[in-house]
């Protein structure tokens, strides 16, 4: 199934596609490399993640009590992931009914594609992080890396500051840009809206706590299942990045992300994360402190742990590369099916 196959079949129902809709998808990669999150506009009106945040928090408040057993609260969990699933779908499902059947609605489904991305957000996050180290040093650091990860950053030096930011990076470059624009490519505006309610899902109540281990094992699963292929995608981009960043290594990219994804703890992560590591000829993830303890992970790549400022930056170079590529991947899937 491919979204150009949603667009026909609710075609037969009295309208016909006026475009490719990926040619919406070029257009939102474009904006949202150039606008990023538009704070000035969410600030007036609620992002639709915060929505979908909101709803979440709903059922989970109403119906994760710490009373309950918890098969009671592994089956109320999967039943929160259908019925945001089924409203995720039915919402993309009419975004594409108004984008075939009103004048203009297509701004509609290009404004939620917009909102649905995230890869400027990230590249300013981490790049605060660099300009924190230079000016401020270690603290100006640790006060940057403290938004973008989970770790306790009292805890890090400048060396593991810059890890972290490395890190987010490579692992957020699958779920902020590949793995949306994947499952939009494949399913249309219901694919990239249900891979985003998982994930913020996953990332609210898919944690291995006693209040969540039971609740969210199937928002987990399921985002495990649906960032699969995204995840290794987005080594594949960052190898080719690398082949246009200097001193960075794709050979040693690819490599690396081969043997070295399977010893990160995430089934997804170490994807990206060892194909950055690689690629920059750096040593990433090892031991680490998060606020409910120490994570003894085993080291991804050959290189050097002691990261700093310049490092970020190159990691951001290889990232915004990798980005102009997944575009131009998108750009030619829509040429090609152009004169299919």
């Amino acid at each position: 199934m491919s979204s150009t196959w949603i667009m026909v079949t609710l075609g037969l129902a009295g309208a016909e596609a006026r475009f490719d809709p990926l040619i919406l998808l070029l257009l939102a990669l474009a904006i949202e490399g150039y606008v990023g999150e538009a704070a000035f506009i969410f600030r007036r009106v609620k992002h639709p993640i915060a929505i979908i945040g909101a709803l979440i928090g709903f059922f989970d408040d109403k119906l994760n009590r710490d009373k309950r057993p918890e098969l009671d609260r592994a089956i109320r969990g999967a039943m929160v992931v259908l019925i945001m699933v089924s409203l995720a779908t039915a919402l993309g499902v009419g975004v594409i009914w108004l984008t075939l059947h009103a004048s203009y609605g297509w701004i509609v489904e290009l404004a939620l594609l917009v909102t649905m991305l995230a890869g400027r957000g990230l590249y300013d996050a981490v790049a605060r992080v660099a300009a924190g180290l230079e000016t401020g040093g270690l603290e100006g650091g640790r006060d940057a890396v403290r938004h973008i990860v989970g770790r306790d950053p009292n805890s890090l030096d400048a060396p593991a500051v810059g890890r972290a930011a490395i890190e987010s990076l490579a692992e957020n470059f699958s779920d902020a840009v590949v793995a949306p624009v994947f499952w939009y490519v494949l399913l249309g505006a219901p694919g990239i809206l249900v891979y985003k309610t998982v994930n913020t899902m996953d990332s609210m109540i898919g944690h291995k706590t006693p209040r969540h281990r039971a609740f969210g094992f199937t928002a987990a699963r399921l985002d495990d299942a649906l960032n699969a292929i995204p995840a290794r995608l987005s080594a594949v981009f960052i190898a080719l990045a690398a082949l246009f960043v200097p001193s960075t290594n794709p050979k040693a990219a690819l490599r690396t992300a081969w043997r070295d994804a399977g010893k990160h703890r995430s089934f997804n992560a170490g994807w990206p994360e060892a194909a950055m590591a690689g690629a920059l000829g750096l040593a990433l993830a090892g031991p680490r402190t998060y606020l409910g303890g120490v994570v003894d992970d085993h080291w991804m790549g050959d290189g050097r742990a002691r990261v700093n400022d310049r490092d970020i930056r190159r990691a951001l170079y290889v990232y915004g590369v990798a980005c102009l590529i997944v575009a131009g991947t998108v750009g030619a899937i829509a040429a090609v099916r152009l004169q299919l």
